[in-house]
Formats: structure tokens, C-alpha cells, sequence
């Protein structure tokens, strides 16, 4: 069982250790030191541990070299990004995804994963969403519940980031998140609470102000949200660069800045002056001290024996992107692609891999190119062209056409393609109706102009090393598709929450500077939609996306029927059972994602009109039918109330809506709160 030692017993030893430190050596300990270690005490005898960027893979920093990594791993496998394991919606799969990449992070003697990141998809140009899990807080929280399990059981810490309301890049120091307690409680908070409640034991500040604070030097932030709030009591960090004074750093309930003291540098002076309590001091020393040791990270070795284990982690990351890949489209059943006919693949990211940037990125190793996937699965009917002709396009049977974005950390991307891209799009399908557009991005991309003139949309992310695989056996019907979109494609992105998000005067752009961010001024987010985001906003607002939140095709066609309720009228504390029969109406095996929602008829404040609430899914041969049973307790009807500051259901009626999709209801039953 993880972790190792007890809460109390790790602090008690903490206790001692802290007791026989100078006041010099305690405030020289709240920082890190070599980019990615804690610091030793070597007159203690506690060794230093080192972190690593880990979401989505071990982030092996060739840069870093001369402080890490001297006893690594060569390599460290490139799985599918996070938004798209989302995209399975297999809470099960998260958990062997995590472990996987915990497994490597222990062969390499990582004590710390600086992940998994789950800040909500608030909009679509973030350059970070697709490190993140959707716009949804309650199937990011159930995939990040065991995300923690599957890689804390393996004996590292696992770190909750980044907090809180992290929802864009654009100069992101310089953000101010503006945002009301019933709006964090409800979307921004409940996958922190979910991975609190999963025991994970650190958590990292984000780099924004929040309601006019610097988050890793905020007392309302950590203090107040993180430690009182959501009861967390174990190794709170800095992201790296993210805090500016000293002071309120020891004062706000932060433990650890990194990657270095700078903020804190000369913290020392200031508890000698009376400007810092050495008992402030004394909890951030404690805090780092005993979470390291509830995991034994202080006698870490690399375990080199767990490199025998990473064909299994390379499985796992092709699964992944088998269950996660996306069909958006497929008119008339163009795939799978069958017969003998010639197949024109042309675009971008065919010989090279579209990936994220930043500290998510992951460089991988056999990495498999998709022009190669393809030829493997398909042979000769492959012709690859780098520079077609619009002749050659118009006359070809069956285009596959690759497009897609490079999003990184530090930047946000323009939700609309480049122009020449768009263009080029634009007159390929104009050209040919058969055109199968291959999508990789980490977030929601413009598809407005030609998404209806293709014949198939396929939504491939940042799939990781092995990937492309998965998407060459969905065209051949090898595997047959089943995930579903963690998050919105609008048709316009002023169609979103906020679209003029960016300054007045000012532009996006696509590259590190911090010159540049040093000479802006704050700016304010204004959470101004509260917790009206994602599909609940463009329900509220009566928008019609272009594809809808939980929107995925499969070659297996579903029949859903015969909900039954467990009784029709409940009380708050009683757990609602619904079960509901689905069919596999088709002649193949397939995967269904079943969702459930929620709508509160009468309520006395403004809700959304259906909020996710369970979800299930289910493998079906041809023919076969299964039974779905699932549960709703309060947690499930009810709200957060500003009034009350707890949360609150409300007696009354409340609709119950099974189906495919966000905007695929296929069941209804009524029940009431009494």
C-alpha cells in the first residue's frame, strides 16, 4: 500500500529532522536547486530527490544533463497527450496509462512526476489544452482519480497541477484569473478535490493571479481553497519562475519554490526581522520533508529492472490511441477503406510527428511515421505525394488529407488554421468528395468552412510514438473507433465563452519570450459565463456547436432502450439507481460510450441545462445487448451555494437524459427530490 509511511508517522520523523536545522539551513531548504531536485542536507543525512515533467511521458531533458538524469533511462516511451486519453473515457485505461508512466519515471530514480494537469478547457486556443482532460469536471475528476491510483501505487508522488483557474498561455504571469466562489467550486476545483480524495501527494500552484494575486504567493489560494477548502495537507510547489515575494511565499501556505530561491532568497533576513515567522518557515520545511518520506524517496535508486517493462507501456500507448482516436464524420461510410483501389495521401505530419510543446513534450523512441503506418496497413494501394497536382487530386479515387497544429506551453494558437492551410483544405475538397481530412492537435481547431464537404473526419491528436498505428487500422476498420470528444468544437470562436479574452491592440503569438512578458501590464480573464462552460454554455446560449461534447462516430451502429428507475421519487440522501439496455444493432464488434446527464427543472439559481453525471462504457459484439446500471447520489443534483458556502439540492423535479452525445439524447425519465 502507498504511501509507504503514515501521514503521522512521516511527520514525526519530519519533526526530528527539522528540530536539528538551523534557521539558515530551514530557509535555504524551501527551494530547489539543479532545475529538478529538492536540496540534500548532507549534514542530516537527507539525500535530494529528483522531479520530472510527466503527463504524457518522461520528459528527458538533454539540456539538463549536467545536474540529471546521470543514473537515467536512454529513453522514455511518448504516449498518446492527455487529452486524448481523456477522449477514451476508459477510467481504467488512465489507471494503466499512469503506472506506465510511473514505471518509468522509478527506472530512471524520479521520485516526483510534475503531472497529471487537468486544468479545465475553458476555451479552444489554450496553448496547454491538450496536457489537460476537457471541458467536463466530472469525467476529468473520474479519470484523474485513477490516474493517481495507477501512479502512486507504483511508489512515486503524483502532482496535481496547476492551481487554479489556468486557463490560458497568453502571457501567462501576467493573467489574472477573475473568477466567483460558486464557479470554482464547481468547475475549476472538483478534479483537485477528486485527485485530494485519490490520496495524491503534491499539488503545484499555477503561474496567473487569482482574483488579484500571484497564485503561488496567494493565502486565499493555497491557504484558504487548497488546504482549508479542499482539506489538503501534504507537498505544495511553485511552477517554475511563478512567485515574486518572499514573504507572502512562507505566509500562503506554499511549501517548496522552484525551481530555485528566488522569491525566497534572503528569506532568512526576514524572519530575523520580524517581516516572516519562523513557524512559517518551520511548516514549509515539515511539508517537504514528510511527503518525501511517506514514499521513502530520500533512499531512491533507479530501478533499472523496470526497462524489461516498457514493451507493456508502449502497449498501453497504442491503446490509447486506439480507444481515443475520434471519428467526427463519416458521410455515406466511406471507412473503413476497402478494396483495391489507389489511396492519395498528401499534407502535412506525414513523415514527421505533429507533438505538443513545452514541458508535456515527449520525444519518444521507434517513433511510427503515419505515411509509414499507412503503407504497412494498406501496401501498395498507398501513394504518397508531397506536391500533388490539383488534377491528380480531382482524379483520385479516395484523398487522405493530414492537417493539423503544433500548440505548446507558453503561447496560445488561433483556434483558425493558417491561411495557406485553410486555403489548401478548402480546395481540396472542393476538388474531390471523397477526402478524408486526418486531424492532429491538442485542442479544438476551425473546421467551419469544410467540415460538411468531406466525407470523413477523423480526430487523431498528439497520439504519441506509436499512434499512427492506431489510426491506420481505424481506416481499415482493424480496429473500429470508439472515442468520444472530451470538449466542444464550436463552429466560430466567437462562439465561445470568451473571445476577446486577448488585450485591445494586442495579438497572439508563438514563441517564448519573456522580454515580452516582463513588459505587459496585468490583464484581467473575466470568468464572467461562471459555470456556464463547455456544452453547458452553448446550451444555455442555444449555439449549435459543430461538434458536440461527447460526439463520436463508431462502424457499429447502437440501440438504446428500457430505462428503468429505481423509483421515481427520492431523497437527498438516497442513491438513485437508472439501468438502461444498449444493442449492438450492426455486424461488427464496437464500443459505446453511454453518458447521463442531469437537468434541474426548477432551480433557485441559474443552472445549466444538463450537467454530465455518470457515464459507462461498453464492448458489444454483433448482435449482443447489454444491461447499464448506474448510480446518482447528491453530489449529482445539487449545486454550490454562495449562501450556504456548502453544496445544496434543491427539492423539486429533475430530468434524467441518457445518450451518444451532449446533443444525442436517446432516453428521458422524470424524477423528483422530496
Amino acid at each position: 500500500m502507498y504511501p509507504k509511511n503514515s501521514f503521522e508517522d512521516s511527520s514525526a520523523w519530519a519533526e526530528g529532522i527539522l528540530s536539528q536545522m538551523t534557521l539558515d539551513e530551514k530557509c535555504d531548504y524551501v527551494g530547489g536547486e539543479d532545475i529538478f531536485y529538492t536540496k540534500a542536507i548532507e549534514r542530516l543525512g537527507v539525500k535530494r530527490v529528483l522531479m520530472s515533467d510527466a503527463t504524457a511521458g518522461i520528459h528527458l531533458r538533454d539540456r539538463f544533463n549536467e545536474f540529471t538524469y546521470q543514473n537515467a533511462i536512454e529513453k522514455s516511451t511518448a504516449f498518446p497527450c492527455p487529452l486524448q486519453l481523456s477522449a477514451t473515457w476508459n477510467p481504467e485505461l488512465s489507471e494503466q496509462f499512469a503506472k506506465s508512466v510511473a514505471e518509468q519515471s522509478l527506472a530512471a530514480g524520479i521520485g516526483v512526476l510534475l503531472g497529471p494537469g487537468f486544468n479545465i478547457y475553458r476555451q479552444s486556443q489554450c496553448g496547454r489544452n491538450f496536457e489537460y482532460f476537457g471541458e467536463d469536471p466530472f469525467l476529468t475528476s473520474r479519470m484523474i482519480e485513477k490516474y493517481i491510483k495507477g501512479a502512486q501505487d507504483t511508489g512515486v508522488v503524483a502532482t496535481i497541477k496547476h492551481f487554479v483557474a489556468n486557463n490560458t498561455d497568453y502571457f501567462r504571469r501576467k493573467s489574472n484569473s477573475v473568477i466567483d466562489e460558486r464557479t470554482l467550486n464547481e468547475i475549476y476545483m472538483p478534479a483537485f478535490k477528486a485527485g485530494i480524495e485519490a490520496g495524491v501527494l503534491a499539488a503545484m500552484t499555477s503561474y496567473n493571479l487569482v482574483n488579484g494575486e500571484w497564485a503561488g504567493q496567494s493565502e486565499y489560494v493555497i491557504k484558504n481553497l487548497l488546504r482549508g477548502h479542499l482539506g489538503f495537507k501534504w507537498l505544495v510547489m511553485t511552477d517554475w519562475w511563478s512567485v515574486f515575494d518572499g514573504a507572502k511565499v512562507a505566509k500562503s501556505g506554499q511549501d517548496l519554490e522552484m525551481p530555485a530561491c528566488l522569491a525566497t532568497i534572503g528569506l532568512a533576513d526576514k524572519v530575523r526581522a520580524g517581516e516572516v515567522e519562523e513557524a512559517d518557515v518551520d511548516r514549509m520545511v515539515k511539508s517537504i520533508l514528510t511527503t518525501l518520506k511517506s514514499m521513502d524517496l530520500f533512499d531512491l535508486e533507479p530501478r533499472t529492472d523496470l526497462v524489461a517493462n516498457f514493451p507493456q507501456h508502449e502497449a498501453v500507448a497504442l491503446q490509447t490511441a486506439r480507444e481515443g482516436t475520434v471519428l467526427l464524420r463519416n458521410e455515406g461510410g466511406i471507412l473503413p477503406l476497402v478494396g483495391e483501389e489507389e489511396i492519395l495521401v498528401i499534407g502535412d505530419y506525414l513523415t514527421d510527428k505533429a507533438h505538443g510543446g513545452g514541458s508535456a513534450r515527449v520525444d519518444g523512441y521507434d517513433t511510427v511515421q503515419l505515411i509509414d503506418a499507412l503503407k504497412a496497413e494498406f501496401g501498395e494501394l498507398i501513394a504518397y505525394d508531397k506536391a500533388p497536382t490539383w488534377e491528380r487530386i480531382q482524379n483520385a479515387k479516395t484523398v487522405v488529407l493530414s492537417i493539423g497544429t503544433m500548440d505548446s506551453e507558453g503561447w496560445d494558437r488561433p483556434f483558425e488554421l493558417k491561411d495557406f492551410d485553410e486555403s489548401f483544405i478548402r480546395k481540396v475538397v472542393s476538388l474531390n468528395a471523397n477526402v478524408v481530412v486526418l486531424v492532429h492537435s491538442g485542442s479544438g481547431i476551425r473546421m467551419t468552412d469544410w467540415a460538411d464537404k468531406t466525407a470523413a473526419i477523423v480526430y487523431c491528436w498528439y497520439n504519441g510514438q506509436n499512434g499512427h498505428t492506431a489510426v491506420a487500422e481505424i481506416l481499415s476498420g482493424k480496429t473500429n473507433p470508439s472515442g468520444k470528444l472530451p470538449m466542444t468544437i464550436e463552429r466560430e470562436f466567437a462562439d465561445s465563452v470568451d473571445p476577446d479574452y486577448v488585450p485591445e491592440g494586442e495579438h497572439l503569438y508563438s514563441s517564448w519570450n519573456d522580454e515580452w512578458e516582463a513588459a505587459r501590464e496585468q490583464y484581467d480573464i473575466k470568468y464572467d459565463e461562471g459555470v456556464f462552460v463547455g456544452y453547458r454554455w452553448y446550451d444555455s446560449k442555444e449555439i449549435e456547436p459543430l461538434y458536440p461534447f461527447g460526439h463520436g462516430l463508431s462502424y457499429t451502429n447502437f440501440e438504446y432502450s428500457d430505462l428503468v428507475i429505481s423509483k421515481t421519487s427520492f431523497g437527498v440522501d438516497d442513491v438513485l439507481e437508472l439501468s438502461f439496455t444498449i444493442k449492438n444493432i450492426s455486424t461488427v464488434k464496437g464500443a459505446e460510450i453511454a453518458q447521463l446527464y442531469v437537468r434541474d427543472e426548477e432551480s433557485s439559481v441559474a443552472r445549466p441545462l444538463k450537467e454530465l453525471k455518470g457515464f459507462k462504457k461498453v464492448e458489444l459484439a454483433a448482435g449482443e445487448s447489454t444491461t447499464v446500471t448506474l448510480s446518482l447520489n447528491r453530489a449529482a443534483f445539487s449545486f454550490w451555494s454562495t449562501d450556504q458556502k456548502d453544496w445544496v439540492a434543491e427539492n423539486g423535479g429533475f430530468e434524467l437524459l441518457v445518450g451518444a452525445s451532449s446533443r444525442d439524447v436517446k432516453l428521458r425519465a422524470s424524477v423528483e427530490l422530496v
